[in-house]
């Protein structure tokens, strides 16, 4: 990820932007691909296999294989097309939220209602500079 841009010190923050896209490519088409019935049937069948079509790097593979919301989102994906793997896995919004916030469901949610996640020490990384 880049270091020049002005979002680069704002903690777990993956700006789609032209580079991050560009790293993401293959990652994200696999991702749109399972908008077809077909293929999330074969991905069903052996995601590993499935997964071959798609010259993924290996840590974006890993991370689909793990479910790893954060690391594919770090890896160039893009959070509306990682999401077609949580809406194949049944998983709901609140539910990725949370796991990218190593939270259980409802005190995610329960963040949520009170406002969001609190904005000391999460605006920028110098702030946790000693």
């Amino acid at each position: 990820m880049r270091t020049d841009r002005d979002y680069s010190d704002i903690p777990g923050t993956y700006v789609f932007d032209p580079e991050h896209s560009r790293q993401g490519y293959h990652l994200n088409m696999f991702c749109m691909s399972l908008n077809e019935a077909k293929n999330r049937d074969e991905f069903r069948e052996s995601e590993t296999h499935y997964l071959d079509k798609f010259p993924v790097t290996p840590e974006q593979r890993k991370a689909v294989l793990e479910r790893n919301w954060i690391d594919m989102l770090r890896l160039g994906g893009n959070f509306y097309y990682t999401f077609k793997i949580a809406i194949f896995d049944g998983l709901t919004m609140q539910e990725v939220g949370a796991a990218m916030s190593g939270v259980s469901k409802e005190t995610f949610q329960k963040m949520m209602l009170d406002g969001g996640r609190q904005i000391d020490g999460n605006r920028y990384t110098s702030e946790w500079k000693k």
